[in-house]
């Protein structure tokens, strides 16, 4: 699939600069810098338990203002090209579908991190952002890591899907379920 990228200078919060993030286009939605509009769809999903539990670091319950200080982070100018919302307005579906997003790491590397709002799981939706991610390679990585809950073999699957090689086992801590939770790391490499 090709990727259309484009550019868009994104409005930032009062007191932080605007900053230049790529549009990808995948092929049900665009992956775009979050809005300040996308506060509510990203609250009510975000808040969802199930999708909290999926990741690392949303807590459950949500608190009060924790959407729009992701937000205001995304706006910011040192966090450019960090985190998109999957947008599927143009398509006619709905204009928040989930997050994606990549945490530079040292070396040249990041590691990325997604969810989805439960409504759209197991439609393919991750899968394809991830793969738009990966085709687009917006901060130019030699590698990306991707760490999984082994109790998600859907996420695994979306990432052996986009070509990631299985690394090993690990453990990370959730602050949604409030534990060590095992993992399976995955990598992609660039050449």
């Amino acid at each position: 699939m090709d990727n259309v990228l484009n550019h868009v200078t994104s409005t930032a919060p009062q007191g932080l600069a605007a900053d230049t993030q790529l549009i990808i286009q995948a092929e049900r939605f665009v992956l775009r810098p979050p809005r300040r509009s996308d506060a509510g769809l990203l609250a009510m999903y975000a808040g969802d338990k199930r999708v909290a539990q999926s990741t690392r670091s949303i807590p459950h319950p949500l608190p009060p203002g924790a959407t729009e200080a992701f937000i205001a982070r995304s706006l910011d100018h040192g966090n450019a090209k960090e985190a998109w919302v999957l947008d599927g307005s143009a398509q006619g579906l709905s204009e928040v579908l989930g997050v994606i997003s990549l945490k530079p790491l040292d070396r040249n590397q990041s590691e990325v991190g997604y969810w989805v709002a439960p409504m759209f799981w197991n439609t393919g939706l991750a899968s394809e952002a991830l793969q738009a991610i990966v085709a687009a390679n917006p901060q130019k990585c030699k590698t990306i890591f991707a760490e999984v809950f082994q109790d998600n073999a859907a996420s695994a699957r979306v990432v052996t899907n986009a070509g990631f090689t299985y690394l090993g086992d690990a453990e990370a801590f959730c602050v949604a379920r409030g534990a060590k939770v095992p993992t399976w790391t995955y990598l992609r490499k660039f050449d």
